[in-house]
């Protein structure tokens, strides 16, 4: 039974490595965030796979699913109706406004979200409410402006919020699920490997400029 178990957690720490390895593969590529994918089937579809083909947005969106599924189902239910509507607002702002935003500043999502996330801290409901609308507003803007440079508008931001919706609300609440120890470090050491990949974005930013 425990030569079961441990294969078990071998398997289950591939998997989390290989999926950050993954991400790590998508970071090499140039920011995202002014050239949409178009799929042919609509702005909203075109807003769900500008979310799954950004690194730069659905990274923290993931940081910030498994930050909220370690503070338990509180804080999952609170994130997964906040962030959505934070995301919202400041697309909607980013509609408007048009202003553009330089898509290195993503790289402070990774590293706060990523880091609290490996250090598992125990936040207040006002810390983290503020700091998750905080992070839903500024990805949202970001979005918002991409939307209204490609034209897709309102229903390209409803598209990415859906997602973000759905993606918080698996995420989390499988994190919530969890209750072995080292399934929760496994959690963590995610998080150390999102605070990475935002310390290497902030290299090739530096390097770049």
């Amino acid at each position: 039974m425990g030569g079961i178990l441990l294969r078990f957690k071998d398997c289950f720490s591939i998997r989390i490595f290989g999926i950050i390895g993954g991400f790590i593969l998508f970071l090499r590529a140039a920011p995202a965030h002014a050239h949409l994918v178009t799929t042919g089937l609509g702005p909203v579809y075109d807003g769900i796979s500008h979310l799954a083909l950004t690194p730069e947005d659905l990274v923290p969106t993931l940081a910030v699913a498994l930050l909220a599924g370690l503070g338990g189902a509180r804080y999952g239910r609170m994130t997964l109706f906040a962030v959505p509507a934070a995301w919202l607002i400041g697309g909607l702002a980013g509609l408007v406004l048009t202003t553009a935003v330089n898509p290195y500043l993503t790289t402070v999502s990774f590293l706060v979200l990523g880091g609290l996330v490996a250090a598992d801290l125990d936040l207040s409901p006002r810390v983290m409410i503020t700091l998750i609308s905080i992070f839903g507003l500024f990805h949202g803007y970001l979005n918002g402006s991409v939307m209204a440079q490609a034209n897709l508008g309102f229903l390209g931001l409803v598209g990415i919020t859906a997602t973000v919706f759905v993606m918080i609300a698996l995420v989390a609440g499988f994190v919530v699920s969890l209750k072995a120890k080292w399934m929760r470090i496994a959690v963590r050491v995610a998080g150390s490997w999102i605070a990475a990949m935002g310390i290497l974005l902030l290299g090739w930013a530096v390097k770049g400029g």
